[in-house]
């Protein structure tokens, strides 16, 4: 048990577990993002409303799937995502997935530390110069709850939740009466264009980094059932709604940035209340996941020490430009991060059969040279493939992982 009743290095004890409850609002006020809205803003830009709803459900079903996944393995094992990738890449090849999840999470906390930043200063006719103190205010402000840990997120998750469903609503509402209804609302024609599968990939990647690491949370769960249940729920339900909101209003407006949106509907001051809000929310998480990365990268149990450099490396980073690199960030997300789940999933259910070792009895290799090479294949079809990446680099990665495991096999079968 770490010193701060995370188990950063360790599997969690049952003593740690917890119901569907606590583990669904935590999950479900992750997956309730601002930066999901305006993925899903673009996708209104670019298809008309029938094909935007079966893009959503397709890409957050899969998504959903995805993190169910993991959640099982995490229940089952009490592992989360960095600690499962020492036994499928190494003690020091896993130091590649704590870097790339690491860098992901990142990503998006600069991002939202930036967007709450430029948003205020937009919306408050405030001087530019203010806009780099506010992301270091608010950069530092985030890292709080995450240093709080578990019960923190709980008890915001139950606040900032419901609030962000109702006001979800309302604007969609507003938007559907705005166009004179359903029908005028299905019979817009989009002005931009991007490919189906290149879409998918887009809302994958929303909350792929996400979905990965989601063990740190779903590792907690009672049993693996709550850890299913409570994925597929809030991955498809919440991330889906995002996604459906900011394209449904986007598709009215002609309008990406769902904050704008809420300015033309007149609901400026509850733009303000959301958005400061419901970043704080996924901003707790989101740096905590980046913490928990980092602490298994240098091997420490010091989390909170490593919240706040990586709440400081968010800042720089959102001084520097992040706000305008989301749907690149996306894109490149959906691409390399699926594929390090898949290989975890081929070695836990081919290789080990479905049961993990206890991390302290068994002695890894410095680096899993299957795993790694897995990983490679698998992140590299998927980034060229035309198809949906995320899936591409799931299947290339566990297959490529199997073909290598048979192939040791066999060598060692004909030496012996």
């Amino acid at each position: 048990m770490s010193s701060h009743g995370e188990f950063a290095l360790s599997e969690a004890p049952s003593s740690a577990r917890r119901g569907l409850i606590p583990i669904s609002m935590v999950l479900f006020s992750f997956t309730f993002f601002t930066g999901t809205m305006f993925a899903g803003g673009k996708l209104g830009m670019a298809f008309n409303f029938v094909d935007m709803l079966w893009i959503a459900a397709i890409g957050n079903g899969l998504l959903a799937l995805y993190a169910a996944a993991l959640a099982l393995i995490a229940a089952r094992s009490g592992l989360n995502t960095v600690l499962m990738g020492r036994l499928c890449f190494g003690e020091a090849g896993s130091r590649l997935s704590d870097f790339i999840l690491g860098f992901a999470e990142l990503g998006w906390y600069a991002w939202g530390t930036a967007t709450v930043a430029i948003v205020l200063v937009k919306m408050l006719g405030l001087a530019d110069g203010f806009t780099a103190p506010l992301m270091i205010v608010f950069g530092l402000g985030f890292s709080i709850t995450a240093i709080i840990g578990f019960k923190g997120l709980d008890v915001l998750s139950r606040i900032s939740v419901p609030l962000m469903l109702g006001l979800m609503i309302v604007s969609m509402v507003l938007a559907t009466q705005h166009v004179g209804g359903f029908k005028a609302l299905a019979a817009i024609i989009p002005h931009e264009t991007m490919t189906f599968s290149a879409a998918i990939t887009m809302v994958f990647g929303t909350f792929a980094s996400g979905a990965t690491q989601a063990t740190n949370w779903t590792r907690l769960s009672r049993n693996g059932r709550v850890a299913v249940i409570a994925s597929v729920v809030s991955f498809l339900l919440g991330n889906g709604l995002m996604v459906v909101a900011g394209a449904w209003c986007a598709i009215v407006y002609q309008q990406a940035d769902i904050v704008e949106v809420l300015m033309l509907q007149g609901l400026s001051f509850a733009a303000v209340i959301m958005l400061c809000l419901n970043l704080w929310t996924i901003q707790g998480p989101t740096i905590y996941n980046v913490s928990a990365a980092a602490c298994h990268l240098v091997r420490s149990e010091r989390r909170r020490t490593m919240t706040l450099i990586a709440a400081a490396v968010g800042i720089v980073l959102a001084i520097g430009g992040m706000y305008e690199m989301l749907i690149p960030f996306l894109v490149l997300l959906g691409s390399i991060i699926p594929p390090i789940g898949g290989v975890i999933m081929a070695d836990y259910w081919y290789r080990h059969r479905g049961k993990y070792p206890l991390l302290a009895s068994v002695k890894l290799p410095r680096y899993n040279l299957r795993g790694l090479l897995s990983y490679a294949v698998g992140a590299g079809l998927a980034y060229a493939s035309p198809l949906i990446a995320p899936l591409v680099g799931i299947a290339a990665s566990a297959l490529c992982y199997v073909v290598l495991l048979e192939i040791s096999k066999r060598r060692t079968q004909e030496v012996a």
